[in-house]
């Protein structure tokens, strides 16, 4: 008796272990501390001067995404679009930004940030 009821709770352990994991693969779920809930979008005052495009490594869910696009738009005059899919973020400006606080203030929170270009 003692075997099926341990073998029953390590089936229900592996089903949820299973479907938590496919949760997180597809980038749903709530890994990382964070919640499902998107950042609200960030609309800038100004005409757009300049367009960064960054490498980010180290997010691989929705809400790695979401706290990278919450950290770039504290600066103000800066609003960004990221993809943890493809491990980009694209940051509209619409004042003179130098990179380099970008990339500060993603790393802050612990992740690390690579110049791809700007126009």
């Amino acid at each position: 008796m003692q075997d099926i009821i341990i073998g029953l709770i390590i089936v229900v352990m592996l089903v949820f272990g299973v479907k938590e994991t496919m949760k997180h693969m597809r980038g749903e779920g709530t890994c990382c501390g964070g919640t499902s809930s998107k950042p609200k979008k960030k609309k800038l005052k100004g005409k757009i001067v300049s367009t960064y495009t960054f490498t980010v490594e180290g997010m691989h869910c929705t809400n790695c995404g979401n706290a990278v696009t919450g950290a770039i738009n504290e600066i103000e005059g800066a609003s960004a679009k990221v993809n943890y899919k493809k491990k980009r973020a694209v940051v509209r400006c619409d004042r003179e930004i130098d990179a380099n606080l970008i990339i500060k203030s993603i790393e802050r929170i612990g992740y690390k940030a690579t110049f791809q270009k700007g126009d």
